[in-house]
């Protein structure tokens, strides 16, 4: 006999999602770049992209009327936060909370201010979101930043997004978070999602992505310092990097060959070490500049 979790049989106790949305009135808001997902079997296959929550604090982002949610909390995750700005969706999460005593705490907060820190309490945790749109790669990087406090992120982005994280160099997709994200973790698209299975459905194609941080970044390297390096070389992708790093650099060319590139390649051709390279090259020479 095929034993059922008891977390499982709760969710299955709750009211449809559909009938959420019409109680609490939570109409979708472009100005919150809400687009819910309610499709639980969607939603479980992206828990299961996860992997193993067993005993895990999970941060949800965005969470809205729920589906996601609900997912998260069927697993054996030990507590799952959830981080809303809206309130009707607060509200509506209360049934959820009550389903779920001491496992669902939900967060009144902008996802762009919340620090990881004020659940963490030195753990590490696990974020899972289907992202607004509108701020995905700003809360993407504000989390690149405080990696070392993250198992994994598994997040949705529209799907452009998406190829531009695991772009390649050489390729059109490659760019600054292409850089950053590839240099502190493991990132792999895990599947697309059709614009249909949403309420409303968005314009474009959504994927989820699983970052898994490294043991290691790449190469050493100060995350200040590469952001300024990358932020410069793709801010002006067609120019060769001696005339795009000229804000940062009086003499780019300089940098470039201590770094041992070549000061007519262009942004979109280096790999990730090679970025790291210039950058610990330019730390290095911020400080002389200092002394």
């Amino acid at each position: 006999m095929v034993s059922v979790s008891p977390n499982f049989t709760a969710a299955a106790d709750l009211p449809r999602l559909q009938d959420i949305i019409a109680q609490y009135g939570l109409e979708a808001r472009r100005s919150l770049g809400q687009h819910f997902l309610l499709d639980l079997n969607l939603t479980r296959r992206i828990v299961r992209t996860v992997g193993d929550l067993h005993n895990q604090s999970v941060i949800e982002i965005g969470p809205g009327p729920g589906g996601l949610t609900r997912a998260l909390l069927e697993t054996s995750a030990k507590q799952v936060f959830a981080v809303e700005r809206d309130r009707r969706c607060i509200k509506s999460l209360t049934t959820l909370a009550n389903a779920f005593p001491k496992r669902l705490t939900i967060i009144e907060k902008d996802a762009l201010k919340f620090d990881l820190k004020t659940v963490s309490r030195g753990n590490k945790v696990t974020v899972v979101a289907n992202l607004p749109y509108n701020i995905s790669i700003p809360l993407l990087i504000g989390w690149l930043r405080q990696v070392s406090m993250i198992n994994s992120m598994t997040l949705m982005f529209q799907k452009e997004v998406a190829d531009r994280l695991t772009a390649q160099p050489g390729t059109k997709g490659y760019g600054r978070t292409s850089v950053i994200a590839q240099w502190l973790c493991n990132v792999e698209t895990s599947f697309s999602i059709p614009a249909r299975a949403f309420v409303p459905p968005p314009k474009v194609v959504s994927a989820v992505v699983k970052l898994t941080p490294r043991l290691q970044p790449l190469s050493p390297a100060s995350f200040e310092m590469i952001e300024k390096i990358t932020a410069a070389a793709f801010g002006q992708r067609r120019k060769m990097l001696r005339s795009a790093l000229k804000t940062l650099h009086p003499y780019p060319s300089e940098l470039l060959k201590q770094a041992n590139i070549n000061p007519e390649a262009r942004a979109e051709t280096l790999t990730v070490q090679k970025f790291c390279k210039i950058s610990e090259c330019y730390r290095k020479w911020t400080k002389t500049k200092k002394i």
